[in-house]
């Protein structure tokens, strides 16, 4: 195998040569072309590709509009692959096309990896963690590295020396650089697996015409898939026997039957959830002492937000073994009532119709189910009448609409002057009164 060492090639041409040779002449030439016409290349696509999946919502989106980072270094790599085949064709140095090719290589390994980790693990507008940063630079530091080392010939020195190095593991020795080989195989194939299966998801959540709960069952099935297909391969690239999952088949039952039977009885419970279509993203429940709106639905959790942004997770198996509250299985509409009491002396009829009319003044009472007004109890400062409205929007609260008819309630006994009585006793002392309760009361200062 012959050494390659593009850059000292690259030297030796500039100092045996002249600046102004042709061949240095067409190499910059090809390295200009191809870095413009890289560059447009792929500003094209993305804005042609990113109006398409704009119009085109349920189409399977590999998020080009987002790849334009990676697409333009891949096209210059190309066309610089393309301008050194044509220059050996005419026997012109390409030394300083060689030197570029790994550069612009390096630059669009760095951007995919990059771009399929923030796909992965920073979707959803989820900020990158400082470990994932961490990582990228020195992921970054170590392609860089590469570079170097293939640019200045030193690269076959460094493999030949992890190729001879042999670890002993078990009755089994393996050499350094195996071990990585097997190592990156797996890793970018898992991570290649993990973002096909992001992508398929942010399809399927785009697709209008298929159930909430079917697009999730969908997308966790296929991500499954995709881990295992990605998991075997690996197995098979790095040269493990297969027939060994079946011990590891066996040691995962026993594990299942011992000490994993809850979190498998909540993966389980998941997929009953979301087969059977009891609870839906977006449904206001209440299971237990929790409440709020489902805002996700895994295959082993689902979390719920209250109305005050606190987000609770729930086991599965909760959701399946207990009773739950759904106010939106088969409809989304909820009575609410709220009470109100009036003095003796007023005009019932009046007050019914009046508070009706209020209520029906607050936007989200619904108006097609017309307000109730009960005449409930004859207290003992007046009369409590109960007033009871519907809305269909329960995801929003409840408070706030209770809060607005009670206000337009207010309103409206002002405006007519009724009055609303409140608690009032008055305390009588027969007979005389005692000595020295007389004459505590003399001495006695009231306080300010």
């Amino acid at each position: 195998m012959s050494r390659q060492q593009p850059l000292l090639n690259l030297i030796d041409d500039l100092l045996e040569g002249d600046i102004h040779d042709v061949s240095l002449m067409w190499q910059l030439g090809a390295m200009l072309l191809s870095v413009v016409i890289g560059f447009g290349l792929a500003r094209l696509l993305k804005k042609r590709f990113g109006r398409r999946q704009e119009a085109q919502t349920g189409m399977l989106s590999f998020g080009v509009e987002s790849f334009g980072r990676v697409m333009a270094p891949l096209a210059v790599v190309g066309l610089l692959f393309l301008s050194r085949m044509l220059l050996t064709k005419y026997h012109l140095h390409v030394n300083l096309v060689l030197v570029a090719i790994p550069i612009f290589g390096s630059l669009a390994v760095i951007r995919f990896t990059f771009y399929v980790l923030r796909r992965v693990f920073a979707r959803n507008g989820r900020t990158i963690s400082a470990t994932m940063l961490a990582f990228e630079k020195v992921f970054q530091l170590l392609v860089w590295l590469s570079f170097v080392l293939y640019v200045t010939g030193l690269w076959i020195d460094v493999f030949d020396f992890m190729d001879n190095t042999v670890l002993p593991i078990g009755k089994y020795k393996v050499s350094v650089a195996d071990i990585l080989q097997a190592t990156l195989s797996v890793i970018v194939l898992l991570m290649l697996a993990l973002w096909a299966g992001a992508a398929l998801e942010e399809s399927l959540m785009k697709v209008q015409g298929m159930h909430t709960n079917l697009r999730v069952v969908v997308s966790r099935t296929a991500r499954a898939l995709l881990i295992l297909v990605a998991v075997l391969m690996s197995l098979s690239l790095v040269g493990i026997d297969l027939t060994v999952l079946s011990v590891f088949g066996g040691a995962l039952g026993v594990g299942l039957g011992l000490g994993l039977q809850k979190i498998a009885s909540n993966y389980v419970s998941g997929f009953v959830i979301l087969l059977d279509r009891s609870l839906t993203i977006g449904d206001m429940i209440t299971v237990d002492k929790y409440s709020g709106k489902v805002t996700q639905i895994n295959t082993r959790y689902t979390v719920l937000q209250s109305l005050d942004g606190m987000e609770s997770i729930v086991p599965n198996e909760m959701l399946v073994s207990g009773a739950v509250q759904n106010s939106s299985l088969s409809n989304s509409l909820v009575n609410i009532s709220t009470k109100v009491s009036v003095a003796y002396d007023t005009d019932v009829d009046f007050v019914i119709e009046l508070l009706t009319e209020a209520t029906l003044t607050v936007s989200r009472v619904l108006k097609d189910k017309p307000p109730s007004v009960n005449l409930t109890t004859f207290g003992a400062d007046g009369l409590e009448l109960s007033v009871s409205f519907w809305i269909n929007d329960p995801e929003n609260g409840r408070g706030g609409v209770t809060s607005d008819v009670n206000r337009a309630i207010w309103r409206a006994l002002k405006e007519h002057h009724i009055s609303v009585p409140f608690p009032q006793r008055e305390m009588r002392i027969l007979g005389p009164v005692p000595a020295a309760l007389a004459e505590q009361e003399s001495t006695t200062v009231p306080k300010e």
